[in-house]
């Protein structure tokens, strides 16, 4: 049985590929075209092809582009900004596996003010994830990061901080 997981990643790169305008529903245009591109003409061939597209997040620029994709493929087409809701549902499919401080960064938009992610925010928790250390060593306070990558840090920080001053009692 193939993982949900997977199902759910190859999907959003499928729609990636069709270059899909709205989640959960592709034109016929959107369907021919991307599916001409990626040589599928039935639905054997489309199978043959799932390890291939979920293989393409490897790659560094294409799973940028992707991330980027996905913030308006995911985004209610009426508004600016992503619901936070959907923002952690998606951050979760595309950094939930792969940035180590994923998990924290969840709990602090679990408890946070945050009700929506806008686009700067959104591409800028990709850029933290993949160049901050998960001990924030290299992180400078006077970076250019968005406030609520600011606000993450001082929250983690606290929260070690924390740990260690119960740890020690």
């Amino acid at each position: 049985m193939v993982p949900f997981f997977f199902i759910q990643i190859v999907m959003l790169v499928l729609a990636w590929k069709l270059d899909a305008k709205q989640m959960g529903f592709f034109t016929l245009p959107e369907w021919l075209k991307g599916f001409s591109e990626i040589l599928c003409d039935s639905v054997e061939k489309v199978q043959g092809k799932l390890e291939y597209l979920r293989s393409i997040l490897n790659d560094p620029v294409q799973f940028k582009s992707i991330y980027r994709y996905a913030f308006d493929f995911a985004r209610d087409k009426d508004q600016r900004s992503m619901d936070i809701d959907t923002a952690k549902a998606m951050l979760t499919l595309l950094l939930g596996r792969q940035w180590v401080l994923y998990s924290c960064f969840h709990q602090f938009l679990e408890q946070s003010k945050y009700r929506v992610i806008n686009k700067d925010q959104w591409c800028n928790i990709l850029e933290f994830s993949r160049t901050i250390l998960p001990d924030l060593s290299n992180y400078d306070v006077d970076g250019a990061w968005p406030v609520i990558l600011d606000e993450f840090v001082d929250w983690l920080k606290t929260r070690q901080q924390l740990h260690i001053e119960v740890a020690q009692m």
